[in-house]
């Protein structure tokens, strides 16, 4: 079982890329195989395509599964796991964007929350930007959580509107409630 050209370009590219996305190269890679892959790969299959070790194999599965990135199959007859991704792309970004959201953004918004409510701290300067950080993050949060509740094809048309839309606002008045208040 060897990888094509073009499939080993791309896994290898995926695993460079995963180390920048906060998760070690072989998770990239193992996600790569299996976004590629036609049928469900059980590890063994994985571990023998991508040349690492099994541990290594289980233990990004793990990671790809607590992301829900992979989904777990079984085929009748076999008692070993089989994964695979979710056929729908669009799935695959909205699961990226949320876990992201949970991991990163939710705890720093949660963060800045606390800090406002402990009160002044005599620094006004400082309370300025974190209010105004809050704010941005909240409005961001909330513009995903909008486009999250679309139909996908719903969402694809808003995107293909975008250079409309945008001819669109530059006939709307500016606004920009993020500008620096307090020096």
């Amino acid at each position: 079982m060897t990888l094509t050209p073009l499939q080993q370009d791309f896994i290898l590219h995926f695993g460079e890329m995963g180390s920048r996305w906060g998760m070690n190269r072989t998770v990239g890679q193992i996600y790569a195989l299996l976004f590629l892959s036609r049928d469900p790969l059980n590890a063994e299959t994985i571990t023998e395509k991508l040349r690492v070790s099994r541990s290594n194999t289980s233990m990004g599965l793990k990671e790809l599964q607590a992301w829900n990135l992979v989904r777990l199959r079984h085929i009748p007859g076999d008692r070993r796991d089989y994964f695979t991704t979710p056929d729908d792309l669009w799935e695959i970004v909205r699961t990226l964007v949320a876990e992201r959201r949970k991991r990163e953004v939710d705890p720093t918004l949660t963060k800045l929350r606390e800090i406002e409510l402990s009160g002044p701290q005599g620094d006004p300067y400082a309370e300025a930007r974190i209010a105004e950080l809050r704010e941005m993050i909240e409005m961001m949060t909330q513009f995903h959580d909008e486009m999250n509740r679309l139909e996908t094809e719903r969402l694809v048309q808003l995107m293909t509107m975008g250079r409309k839309l945008g001819g669109m606002l530059e006939k709307a008045p500016r606004l920009n409630p993020f500008r620096r208040t307090t020096k």
